[in-house]
């Protein structure tokens, strides 16, 4: 498979990725020049590339329409063609359903999963666009008495607020790509320098849960004003150069933005490959727009002194205006004129950042990345630019349109795609423990979710939502791993960056724990699994369905099925050993870890 090659990061390794989409094909003939001017690629011939596993939004009148390329079929008929019948929509199996899931939720139970068989795709997406959500992570604290002084200089209450919304919540996609967010807009609480660390990172997050179905724009002026960003990247209290004391503005914040939260380090055309020029990239930005733009970031804190509260972390910072850098500032092509205001600035320097060719593919080739697949085809994320670009409405950065885009893609629904080695992702660890919780009804009747802080690599998940130590999070977007088939064949597989032989057997023991135990009154209900502990066959295909959308290999269906029937059926004890195995040993298999 053919590749381009795209650099990303400081010292990052090589990002490559695909350029050729797959599609399941129906056999309905068309001229190879025709196929070529639909945007197909010259080796599917003379087919029409039709994705027959678009089911939920399949459209059953081509064959009509190409009937109708031909005439009517009567040649004595002169009047007006008459309409196409109204679009069949088809089913998804649950198969299809539960693999939709797992790109667009943060894990399915079998109600989910035929939830989506009687839906279809379109109107689950629909409903998930439209509901609220039923609390942030700043009121569940609140709520939950952790802005009592007791906990002004901890960490309290944090891992709860989120664990409880990423378990629990029902607005699963907002959950899902405020995840993706999350990956690459990054705040780590654990490098915050301010007292009431749960709530500075709990009102980040809300910024990105909150407008994960809004527009980027808006995101943008959001998650720079929130004191965690100005606190993480060292720009709240930022002030204007002192040339008597020698001192220029921080440009931490300046710099990230532009090259991991907008546009990244090198140009890239709509469908995100680079623009070369000869054989070097050509980079997005220079020192001089990375000084231009930090004099922006200037004059900004908080808008309150009192800190024996938490509230000041929720508003937006404010302006102090003699800290602010008053001359013109240069970056990007962009000039702020002498004189603007802070804010006024703010808006010139974000209204042309926004603009930039590279946003649109920069962007969503990430969510495309953290959702669906590693190595997107340059056709894919040309088609999801396209959508943050145009909304179709004129709109640019509508959040909405590009999550449809990414889920409703052709490559992401093709079930052909599931035999094709270089499509796909690693499924990171956060995900995996929640597919678990989501799929079994994992509950916390006292509302405590004592999971915890799962970063440790030794331990338990080498990674844990909001606690990264890095700005470049727990894993790179453009990481290879090194002296492997992926590196070999120009590929990325970012989530390969935190595995390794002690994360691998930390993962391992840590889900036996929580399957079989769980951790404080965290706890899974297995009353409906148990109902088939004493059918092998039955008992892994639903787990395999549920969790795995059914792809896991005959082989290694056969090695968990050899497992399960080693244990006895007679006690409750041994049918609920059965399923505890059966889980544990789909969860470590590689068909279950390569989400496809």
């Amino acid at each position: 498979m053919s590749g381009r090659r795209i650099f990303e990061g400081e010292a990052m390794t090589d990002h490559a990725m695909t350029d050729r989409a797959t599609t399941d094909r129906a056999t309905i003939d068309f001229e190879p020049a025709q196929i070529n001017e639909a945007g197909n690629e010259p080796w599917r011939s003379a087919e029409c590339s039709i994705p027959s596993s678009l089911t939920g939004t399949i459209i059953a009148t081509a064959p009509f329409l190409a009937l109708a390329a031909c005439g009517s079929g009567d040649s004595g008929s002169t009047g007006t063609p008459p309409s196409p019948p109204p679009p069949v929509v088809v089913a998804p199996t649950s198969t299809q359903a539960s693999r939709f899931l797992a790109q667009s939720s943060m894990g399915s139970s079998r109600a989910d999963v035929d939830a989506v068989v009687s839906t279809g795709y379109d109107s689950w997406i629909a409903n998930q666009l439209a509901m609220p959500r039923a609390i942030t992570f700043w009121d569940w604290l609140v709520g939950a008495g952790y802005n009592n002084a007791t906990n002004i200089n901890t960490e309290n209450g944090y891992n709860s607020a989120v664990w409880r919304q990423l378990v629990s919540g029902q607005d699963q996609l907002r959950q899902r790509v405020g995840m993706a967010l999350l990956d690459f807009i990054v705040v780590g609480i654990d490098g915050l320098t301010t007292n009431w660390k749960a709530f500075a990172q709990a009102a980040f997050m809300d910024v990105l849960w909150d407008n994960a179905f809004g527009n980027y724009r808006d995101l943008m002026e959001k998650f720079t004003l929130i004191p965690a960003m100005g606190l993480w990247l060292t720009f709240l209290g930022n002030k204007k150069a002192n040339t008597v004391a020698g001192t220029q503005p921080d440009e931490n914040f300046a710099r990230e933005l532009m090259q991991l939260f907008t546009l990244g380090l090198y140009n890239l055309n709509a469908d995100g490959t680079q623009q070369p020029t000869g054989n070097s990239p050509v980079e997005t930005y220079n020192q001089d727009d990375v000084s231009g733009l930090a004099r922006v970031f200037t004059g900004f804190t908080f808008d309150s002194t009192d800190s024996t509260i938490p509230d000041r972390l929720r508003r937006p910072m404010t302006q102090v205006a003699t800290d602010h850098e008053t001359g013109a500032s240069t970056f990007l092509g962009t000039t702020v004129p002498a004189g603007t205001d802070g804010f006024g600035a703010l808006k010139i320097a974000l209204d042309a950042i926004f603009a930039h060719q590279n946003i649109a593919p920069f962007v969503s080739k990430q969510l495309i990345q953290h959702l669906v697949t590693s190595n997107p085809s340059a056709a894919y994320v040309g088609r999801v630019s396209a959508a943050f670009a145009n909304n179709g409405s004129g709109v640019r950065g509508d959040m909405k349109a590009v999550i449809r885009a990414i889920l409703m893609d052709p490559e992401a629904r093709s079930d052909a795609n599931i035999s094709i080695t270089t499509f796909g992702k690693l499924r990171a660890p956060v995900m995996r423990l929640t597919n678990w919780a989501r799929a079994f009804a994992v509950a916390s009747p006292s509302d405590a979710w004592a999971i915890g802080d799962t970063s440790s690599p030794f331990s338990r998940l080498a990674e844990s939502p909001g606690h990264s130590q890095s700005v470049f999070n727990f894993f790179r977007p453009g990481y290879t791993p090194p002296h492997t088939a992926i590196a070999t064949q120009g590929l990325v597989a970012p989530e390969f960056q935190i595995t390794n032989e002690p994360s691998v057997i930390a993962y391992i023991n840590y889900m036996q724990s929580l399957i079989q135990s769980g951790t404080g009154d965290v706890r899974a209900n297995y009353t409906s699994i148990l109902t088939k502990a004493s059918d092998s066959a039955a008992l892994i295909d639903e787990i395999n369905i549920v969790l795995a959308a059914s792809e896991l290999s005959a082989v290694t269906v056969a090695t968990i099925r050899t497992a399960v029937d080693s244990i006895g059926t007679t006690t409750s004890a041994l049918l609920s050993n059965r399923v505890y195995t059966a889980i544990l040993l789909v969860m470590a298999s590689p068909d279950y870890l390569a989400q496809k």
